[in-house]
Parts: C-alpha cells; structure tokens; sequence
C-alpha cells in the first residue's frame, strides 16, 4: 500500500536528487504553531513536482505506508523514546492515515506532511527503532466494532482528555472519551529528553501555562486574527466548555463589535501571534493586563504523547496504552 504525501507548496521547489533519496530545501513546519520555521529534508521514494494553476509548484512524495510510518513516528515523537509508545504511535498513526486515504481532504494527495495531518519529516530523525516499532506492529490498526478508528493525538492533554465534539463536528465518537491522564501531570526531565525531538524540546511550559497580553496587544492580535474592527475588547466570555475544561464556545465583546467563536482551534489562533497551546484557559482581566492561565498542548482528543510516553517509561505495553486512550478500542490482528 503506497500513501501520497503533499510535502510543501512554493512559488519554486528546490531540490536535490540523489541515488536513491532527494533532498528537499526550505521545507516548513510547524506551520500557523508557537514552533514554526524552515529546514532541509531528505525524503525516501518518488518524487512528483506538481504545478498548480496559480503558478506555485507543490512537491508530492509517494511512499510505501510502512516506510512513510517510520518516518511519522519519529517525527511526532523522538525515535529513541521508549519503545511501547514508538509501537502505539505506530498503530495510531498507521490507523489515521488508512481513514485519511479512503477520505483525503487534500486535491492531488492523500496527505499532508505536517501537523495539520501527521508531522512526516522524511529521513532527518529517523533510526533503527522506529523502524523496528513499525515491523513490529506491521499491519495492526485499532479498531471499534468494525470500523478502524480516527486515531487523532496530540502532544499534552493538561490532565484530562477531551471529547471529539469539542474540537471537530457535533457527533459522539465512542472511542474518544474523556479521561483522566495523571501520567502527564509531572514526566521527569529525563523522559521529556528522551521522548521530544528537538524544537518541542523548546517548549517548557506545555502542560500548565500563562500568556498576558496589555490591552493594546490583544485589541491588535485579534483585529489582526479576526480580519474585524472589534475597537477596545472589553470582555472574553467562555460560552461552553468541553469535558476536560477546553472552550469550544467564545464570546469575544468588543466596543464596535461583537462575535461568538468556536471550535477551539479558531479560539487559540484568533488569541496568539500564533497559536495558543490549547483553549483550556481561565481568563482574567485587571489593570490594562489580560492572563490567560492555561493547561495543556494539542487539542486534548485522543492519545496524549505525554502521557503515553509516561505509561510505556513506567512498562505498561502498547496495547494498555492503546486501551487507555480509546475506551472500547481493540487491536487487529497481530501482526504477521
């Protein structure tokens, strides 16, 4: 089975073909995210430089699924963290993209290579475990009843795991339920170390944390955001929470506009220069000073990364993580 990764869209892709492997120049990751930027990557398979009809080219990697998952998993995670959670994130991530081919939400190509779909960074972080997890998991994906789960994750839940209808459509997805996660509540330096690749690594307040803005610099992040002349905000007010305390309803009242937002991807973009580490945040204003005191990375549906790196350096197997995370999923059958 061969999947269709979109790598990167420009007005000219650069690259550089080698025997076996081409390397591609100024790749962006993290795009719209607190960790966004640009660098060089070497990609395994065939390469298709498309030309689209607004004169911008996009480069398009065909690569065998097994192989494109080696590279998945060490790059949402790093390749020597402990291996029970390469092996989950092997299955999750192998299960996400089935569904995403059968239903690609891209023209041209199954999907993306960045965090909008599964982070795939080609050979840079790649080694000899992630490839052994993925052989070792080879063909499982998680299942409930007879379906192959939307295995979504993200990389901190803050303590509890949200419920699907918080972040995407108004529908109960039996295996995503809310859990409480203690695991990622206090991982010891030495895990994050060993489970984060490096630019995640920069990130150090992720589970509990605090952004301020002064009253001109939130007027001018959501005028900015919005594309609308809200004039002075005047109040932020958390209309609906989710089941883990993340806002999917917000009522932004401004002195010549006001506006209710949601899901909670839109909340966190239209509040931060970039992107807010989540919408579980309790909102203050005094002084000319707004806090958001907030908990959390991602947008707390699913396996959080964290916590399973947790669980698997603490000995529990691939499949209790999996279990935990999706209540009521099971594995496929073994791999052969």
């Amino acid at each position: 089975m061969y999947i269709r990764v979109g790598i990167l869209t420009a007005p000219h892709i650069e690259f550089e073909q080698r025997e076996q492997t081409f390397i591609l120049k100024n790749v962006r990751i993290g795009i719209g995210f607190h960790w966004d930027r640009h660098e060089d990557q070497e990609f395994a398979g065939q390469l298709e430089i498309r030309d689209n009809a607004d004169g911008t080219q996009t480069a398009i990697n065909t690569i065998d699924l097994e192989d494109y998952l080696c590279s998945v998993i060490s790059s949402e995670m790093n390749a020597n963290s402990p291996m029970e959670l390469l092996k989950a994130h092997a299955v999750i991530s192998r299960s996400w993209a089935i569904r995403a081919m059968q239903k690609p939400n891209h023209e041209g190509y199954d999907v993306c290579a960045d965090d909008h779909c599964q982070r795939y960074e080609g050979l840079l972080r790649m080694n000899e475990r992630a490839v052994e997890a993925v052989n070792a998991t080879r063909g499982q994906v998680l299942m409930f009843g007879d379906e192959i789960c939307d295995c979504r994750y993200y990389k901190c839940c803050g303590g509890r795991t949200e419920i699907w209808r918080t972040c995407w459509e108004d529908i109960d997805v039996p295996y995503i339920q809310s859990v409480q996660c203690d695991y990622c509540k206090s991982p010891s330096p030495k895990v994050l170390r060993l489970v984060l690749n490096d630019y995640d690594q920069e990130t150090k307040d992720f589970r509990d944390w605090t952004v301020k803005y002064t009253d001109a610099e939130l007027d001018a992040i959501i005028a900015e955001k919005s594309g609308m002349d809200f004039g002075h905000i005047i109040a932020l007010e958390p209309l609906h929470r989710g089941a883990s305390g993340r806002i999917d309803s917000l009522k932004i009242v401004g002195t010549k506009h006001t506006e209710t937002i949601g899901k909670e991807l839109k909340i966190r973009y239209w509040l931060s220069k970039s992107c807010l580490y989540s919408s579980w945040f309790e909102v203050s204003h005094e002084n000319g000073l707004w806090t958001l005191n907030g908990h959390g990375w991602g947008h707390g549906a699913g396996l959080c990364q964290i916590g399973a790196a947790v669980m698997a350096s603490e000995g529990h197997p691939y499949e209790e993580i999996l279990s935990y995370y999706y209540v009521g999923s099971r594995l496929s059958a073994p791999a052969q």
